[in-house]
């Protein structure tokens, strides 16, 4: 018998509810419910738009039950499960009321408390109890910024929740939180995959904040009552999947059972780019290359580095639409393919591009710093960024290997990303790799594949996989003349 699991998938542009109907050694997706996700600006800050997000996934489940039942019954759904991106939280009082608005991680406000925090504990210890990438809006570093702006919510909260998890107590009323999303907060030992809290002492954050931990690919609970009967659905049981969305993108990756010679990109606004693990890598090499250990299905650990990705594209769009220009991402990607840079190349992790608005100024004032020729046209600038990102892989393959010790023969791209063929063919041309593109909704086939594991109708990350190759078509790109790139992967190292 088929079994029905709804993934509610929220990225930086849209959130999305699909179906994944799993039988006969096949997996079907099928799109229930698509919304626009946008970021709530009060007060000069930029926040979650909790209350928004929470009634079109409600919606979500509503529409997933009533299509496709049989005989005017709503369809059976076995299982729910929640992704998004890493770090941010929300805050529960004793009663289990929501402390405000969740801050969203492109507000400016955590500038400069990593420094802070440095001069408190250094940086090599905070490394080495963590080994996560650092970045200023890590979860930790938002902490210490809420100690010092709005030290009162610290004082009322009982629990932190992340995203998914705040979702999911609202689905269930279930205090947990999953192992792969808390592990990209900077505040989880992975080689224990408990919660580090004498690192939260010098800081004075409250440990009593931190929820119990559950694996992914697990139950979290039934759907209260509450929620069934406002959906008008039976008692659902809500799972855990990779709540990171990273987590389960990666749980999707088609990569064949038994080989180590691969790498993955879970490309999108971000570029998530490593290998999976069986234990962390925390050693002076991997901080000086900012590489970052956190937790995947299974327990796995994804050794990889954050890269800006597509969100320069995504920023150059929105910028240009203000002004009139309206072009989609396929008109932009050809017009890209026509265009040159003139010798030009970009660090896409430029840390001015990190904030939202006016993205083409930033790259232009990026070129005049560096002294080199800005572009002049959309398709120059999204070049541009293709370009900065294919040199940005060939440097962190590079980091990979040797930190590694061996090599890797092929680049599974996975996510929204695979889209773009253009950065796909650059990629394999600036790394010298073969490239396996596909599956496109990887995040949501993997958060439909964990919900499947933990229940039992799938009994391992392997077996899950090996079904992704079985379902999903994916295309190869090799690698054509990768000499010519090697002029400016030169140019691109001397500006970082």
């Amino acid at each position: 018998m088929a079994a029905n699991f709804l993934a509610f998938d929220l990225g930086a542009e849209s959130g999305r509810a699909l179906l994944g109907i799993l039988g006969d050694g096949q997996l079907q997706l099928e799109e229930i419910h698509r919304f626009a996700n946008p970021t709530g600006r009060m007060s000069h800050h930029l926040h979650w738009n909790l209350l928004a997000q929470w009634e079109e996934l409600k919606t979500g489940l509503r529409l997933a039950a009533r299509q496709g039942g049989a005989e005017g019954k709503p369809r059976p759904i076995h299982g729910i499960g929640v992704d998004t991106w890493g770090v941010d939280f929300g805050l529960l009082d004793a009663d289990g009321a929501i402390l405000g608005n969740p801050f969203h991680y492109r507000d400016p406000w955590t500038e400069g408390v990593m420094e802070q925090a440095f001069a408190r504990v250094a940086r090599e210890e905070i490394f080495g109890r963590t080994g996560i990438q650092f970045m200023r809006f890590n979860t930790l570093f938002q902490l210490i910024a809420l100690r010092q702006h709005r030290p009162h919510l610290l004082e009322s909260a009982r629990k932190l929740l992340f995203m998914p998890d705040l979702f999911n107590y609202l689905f269930t009323g279930r205090r947990k939180s999953e192992l792969s999303i808390a592990s990209t907060s900077q505040m989880i030992d992975p080689r224990t995959q408990t919660w580090s809290r004498d690192l939260l002492n010098p800081f004075d954050l409250p440990d009593r904040i931190l929820p119990e931990l559950i694996p992914g690919a697990s139950v979290i609970g039934p759907l209260s009552d509450d929620v069934a009967g406002e959906c008008e659905v039976e008692t659902i049981p809500v799972l855990a999947p990779g709540c990171h969305d990273t987590a389960s993108a990666v749980a999707a990756v088609p990569a064949a059972s038994g080989r180590e010679d691969w790498c993955y990109i879970s490309s999108g606004t971000w570029s998530l780019m490593g290998v999976e693990l069986p234990a962390p890598i925390i050693n002076a090499q991997s901080l000086a290359y900012a590489y970052t250990n956190e937790i995947g299905v299974g327990g796995r650990i994804r050794f990889l580095k954050n890269i800006m990705g597509l969100w320069l594209v995504q920023e150059c769009r929105r910028h240009w639409s203000r002004q009139g220009q309206e072009h989609t991402y396929a008109e932009l990607t050809t017009m890209a393919q026509e265009a040159r840079t003139a010798g030009t190349v970009l660090n896409p992790d430029y840390a001015p591009f990190m904030t939202p608005g006016e993205m083409p100024l930033k790259i232009e004032d990026f070129c005049r710093q560096t002294r080199q020729t800005p572009p002049a046209t959309p398709g120059e600038f999204v070049r541009l960024c293709l370009e900065g990102l294919a040199l940005t892989y060939r440097r962190t393959l590079e980091g990979l290997e040797e930190i590694l010790d061996r090599k890797i023969a092929t680049i599974h791209i996975v996510g929204g990303g695979t889209q773009n063929a253009l950065l796909n063919q650059m990629t394999a041309d600036a790394t010298g790799r073969a490239v396996v593109a596909g599956p496109v909704e990887a995040t949501a086939i993997g958060n439909i594949l964990a919900q499947a594991m933990a229940v039992g109708r799938l009994e391992s990350l392997d077996e899950a996989r090996a079904l992704v190759a079985a379902s999903f078509p994916v295309q190869r790109y090799e690698p054509r003349d990768s000499q010519s790139w090697n002029a400016a992967y030169a140019r691109y190292r001397e500006l970082i």
